[in-house]
């Protein structure tokens, strides 16, 4: 796992820009604090920062294809976990290696299969390749997007990189926002490609873009497709079984150690239980896996349900440790801590959006901060909810019959920080059109029902947008700590049979994530089983809310925060008592925050 980034012009000669490249490679070194280095060619400029976790003497970046008057220059982020197949055929089509890494299989197999090399791949990965022969650069991206990459325009050409903040190292790239960029951030639709910043995008998950002296031409090798699906109920347990033990079982390699996320939700429980398996399988049945939850330190005694959780998660957690053998440690934190103005900060740069969850980032980034104390991986349980039908809105008559997107029925405006209605942003006119180009990209199967028409769009919906973002920010959190977390539940094959399954087969016992309950029997207590859907925790602590509420008015204090946020929509979440401000409202309070420290850190031209 690491950080990429560079350009290629036409214009210029990028041999006299060493020190721009420097900066942006530096502007990552925490996604990559083993080791940097850069590479200048007359067309093209690439950095790389690594965080080694593979091959940790033979894998440095950026790797060329020879060491003198190189071909082919790559940058590469993620993890290739086929590495080992892909080197056999290569080697019987006449490649040789000088390393074990999978970065250099990526790149001799770019060199046999050019730009098709993204579909012999199967992983998470993100990579920028620079073709001297054709004079061309090549940006690709996993089907699921769970590595991201950014690019914006540049004289001649474009600059790439894994977060924002490395392109505004560029000279050419400011960060600038305009009303589009607001819509797309506080709209809550989660849209590919466009981002909060004027004139950077991404690389479309599943996407190849490529530059070349014709210009930028950009195609999906991958998406989504809706097909016949012949297996009865017993035939799609077991190949659900199959498919979520090899996704998890081709996550294990790492020359570092690694570690699970273990919520005691019924996703984290079941893929612990078969990464313990498997490691019992090759290191002998003393093999221990460690395990990590966390936690507050208020939850045991102040524990409130709200719309998004059930239940208090570490007795679930413990118990799933002890059932499975893991060697199982809960996080603790406080308010203090929480509230932190340095915490808070790090995750609003980490982020490079005002766009977050308030304590639940922060305590996210606290608890990656503890594992990487003794991990360099982890890995977990998220996208198991949009594979498997696990929200509430798949299940809940009101979000189906509903013409927007489901989960602006839990968030909606409630929980969104009100804008300034004098930006006249039109953010309803937004959202309605996006949901109407939304759906028309969803593919269905001739003659299906319209509960199942609906039931796939609810999915393609999931797994297209929604899921975007929790990887963006399971991403941009871990790596901000050098650590790395792996999602076997986004392998890319199981996300295709899940996709073509039939709605009744993935409820069949009435309840959510059927196939994955029943595909996990035995793996898990029955407790975890059977528990409800619970999301990530928040902390209840009238100690939080309260200090939440001073550094909200703090923020209000400041004339670019007022010129956007709506202060007579914010005021009443001040003026509740601490103990009785719900979650939907103390939501908003944390945007403000955000907002505030986005501001203030990257101080963007605001051309509104």
């Amino acid at each position: 796992m690491c950080g990429i980034t560079g350009w290629a012009s036409f214009h210029h000669d990028a041999r006299t820009q060493a020190p721009v490249i420097e900066a942006m490679t530096a502007t990552l070194t925490r996604r990559g604090p083993d080791a940097g280095g850069i590479w200048l060619g007359e067309r093209a400029a690439i950095g790389h920062r690594r965080l080694a976790v593979i091959d940790i003497e033979g894998g440095a970046q950026p790797m060329t294809d020879r060491p003198h008057e190189p071909s082919l220059v790559l940058s590469y982020s993620g993890e290739v976990y086929n590495h080992h197949e892909l080197r056999s055929q290569l080697r019987h089509l006449g490649h040789h290696f000088s390393s074990r890494s999978d970065t250099e299989v990526v790149l001799r197999a770019y060199a046999e299969w050019g730009e098709d090399v993204a579909e012999h791949l199967e992983g998470m990965f993100a990579f920028a390749l620079w073709d001297e022969r054709e004079q061309r650069l090549v940006l690709v991206r996993d089907r699921l997007g769970v590595k991201p990459l950014f690019w914006a325009a540049v004289g001649g050409g474009l600059a790439f990189g894994s977060e924002p903040k490395a392109l505004f190292a560029h000279p050419e790239i400011r960060p600038r926002v305009d009303a589009d960029g607001l819509r797309e951030a506080y709209s809550l639709l989660f849209n590919t490609g466009p981002t909060v910043w004027a004139g950077v995008r991404e690389v479309e998950p599943g996407g190849i873009l490529v530059l070349d002296r014709d210009g930028i031409s950009e195609r999906r090798y991958w998406q989504l497709e809706a097909g016949p699906h012949g297996d009865d109920r017993q035939a799609t347990v077991a190949r659900v079984h199959d498919l979520v033990s090899a996704a998890a079982r081709s996550r294990l390699e790492a020359d570092v150690p690694l570690c699970s996320l273990l919520s005691g939700g019924l996703d984290s429980t079941v893929l612990t239980a078969l990464l313990a398996d498997e490691l019992r399988l090759r290191g002998g049945p003393d093999a221990r896996i460690r395990s990590y939850a966390v936690d507050y330190s208020d939850q045991a005694s102040r524990f409130t349900g709200d719309v998004l959780r059930t239940g208090h998660d570490t007795p679930y957690a413990t118990e799933a440790g002890a059932f499975i053998g893991t060697d199982h440690s809960t996080v603790v934190l406080d308010p203090r801590a929480l509230l932190d103005p340095e915490h808070r900060k790090a995750v609003v740069v980490a982020r490079d959006s005002p766009i977050g969850v308030g304590d639940m980032d922060t305590s996210l980034y606290l608890l990656f901060g503890e594992i990487r104390r003794h991990s360099t991986v982890a890995l977990s349980g998220e996208a198991a909810d949009e594979v498997f039908g696990g929200y509430p809105w798949f299940h809940n008559p009101r979000a189906l019959a509903a013409r927007t997107f489901p989960w602006l029925l839990v968030t909606g405006d409630e929980a969104a920080m009100p804008l300034n209605p004098e930006l006249d942003l039109r953010i309803g006119e937004f959202r309605d059109d996006t949901y109407r180009s939304a759906l028309a990209a969803v593919p269905h199967l001739d003659g299906e029902s319209p509960a199942e028409h609906r039931q796939r769009e609810m999915q393609h919906l999931s797994l297209t947008r929604w899921l975007g973002q929790l990887l963006h920010r399971k991403d941009r959190l871990s790596m901000a700590q050098g650590l790395e977390v792996r999602v076997p539940y986004c392998d890319h094959r199981l996300v295709e049979y899940a996709f073509t399954t039939p709605w009744a087969l993935k409820s069949f016992d009435g309840r959510e994530k059927s196939l994955l309950r029943a595909a996990g029997t035995g793996l898990a207590p029955e407790s975890v089983l059977w528990r409800p859907k619970n999301h990530y925790p928040a902390t209840h602590h009238p100690d939080y809310n309260r200090g939440l509420q001073d550094m909200a008015r703090d923020a209000l204090a400041t004339e670019q925060v007022r010129a956007l946020a709506d202060e007579t929509r914010i005021k009443p979440c001040l003026d509740t008592p601490p103990d009785r401000l719900e979650w939907g409202h103390r939501l908003r309070l944390e945007r403000v925050v955000d907002l505030a420290l986005w501001l203030d850190h990257h101080q963007p031209e605001l051309a509104l």
